[in-house]
């Protein structure tokens, strides 16, 4: 299942609606302008069907179009930045 995913700038999330539900990835800002990513949750009935790396990988590809750094405090996120390295320069652990 392919993800129609928005970015939420107001609300510090990028997430895609499921019928009645909502997948999303959350995140505040830091005072260096550091994204901490710091939950992911995907409905249970979507769950082990790769959404959630969806959501991670738009998340950090903002990261890197936009030259910003990201802490990823989700260990979903931690995970998928560790297994593609062309996202490790943009890390801050």
């Amino acid at each position: 299942m392919k993800l129609q995913i928005t970015h939420d700038q107001d609300d510090l999330r990028f997430y895609a609606s499921l019928d009645q539900e909502e997948a999303e990835l959350t995140y505040f800002v830091t005072e260096d302008n550091v994204l901490d990513f710091d939950y992911t949750f995907v409905p249970e009935n979507y769950r082990n069907q790769g959404l959630a790396d969806q959501l991670v990988e738009t998340a950090l590809r903002y990261v890197k179009e936009n030259n910003l750094k990201f802490t990823p405090s989700c260990p979903v996120v931690e995970a998928y930045a560790n297994r593609h390295p062309e996202y490790q320069e943009f890390m801050v652990l």
